[in-house]
C-alpha cells in the first residue's frame, strides 16, 4: 500500500501537484475509490518498480492505474486502481483543475501513448457460488 501511495505522489509530481502546490493553492486531491489486486508474492527485501497509467481524466477527476513489478524478475506483483478528485481545501469541495495542471496531465497522457485498458481495472469483487450472500436493499 505504501509503495502505491508513494507512486501516486511521484505521478502527482509530474502534474505539479506538489507540497508547494498544496500550500500555495490550498488545493489537493482526495482518493474517493481504490482497488488493489495482489498477483504474486514479493518479499520485503525484493526490489520493485511501480508504473502509472492514466485511464481517464476530466475537469475535476483522474482515474489512474498502477502496476507493481519485481524489478529483477519482471513479474507482475500487484495492481492499484484509483479515482481521485481535485479538491479546494478551503471549502472542502471538488474543484476544477487549474489550467496548468490540466495541461500537464494532458501532456503526460500524450506521452504514455495508446495503451490497452488493464484487465484488472474496473473489476468487481464476486464469489460465483457463495454459501451466503447479503441481499441488496430495494429502494
Amino acid at each position: 500500500m505504501l509503495a502505491f501511495d508513494q507512486g501516486v505522489d511521484f505521478l502527482w509530481s509530474h502534474f505539479g501537484l506538489t507540497d508547494e502546490y498544496i500550500r500555495t493553492h490550498s488545493s489537493s486531491t482526495f482518493a474517493v475509490e481504490s482497488h488493489i489486486t495482489w498477483q504474486r508474492e514479493l518479499s520485503e527485501a525484493d526490489p520493485y518498480i511501480v508504473t502509472s497509467q492514466v485511464l481517464a481524466f476530466d475537469e475535476k477527476r483522474i482515474h489512474q492505474f498502477m502496476r507493481m513489478y519485481h524489478a529483477d524478475q519482471k513479474y507482475l506483483v500487484a495492481t492499484a486502481e484509483w479515482m481521485n478528485l481535485h479538491v479546494d481545501l478551503e471549502v472542502r469541495r471538488v474543484a476544477p483543475w487549474p489550467d496548468e495542471i490540466r495541461e500537464l496531465i494532458a501532456k503526460y497522457v500524450a506521452k504514455q501513448g495508446e495503451q490497452p485498458w488493464p484487465d484488472e481495472a474496473g473489476r468487481k469483487m464476486n464469489i460465483e457460488k457463495p454459501l451466503f450472500k447479503a441481499k441488496a436493499e430495494v429502494a
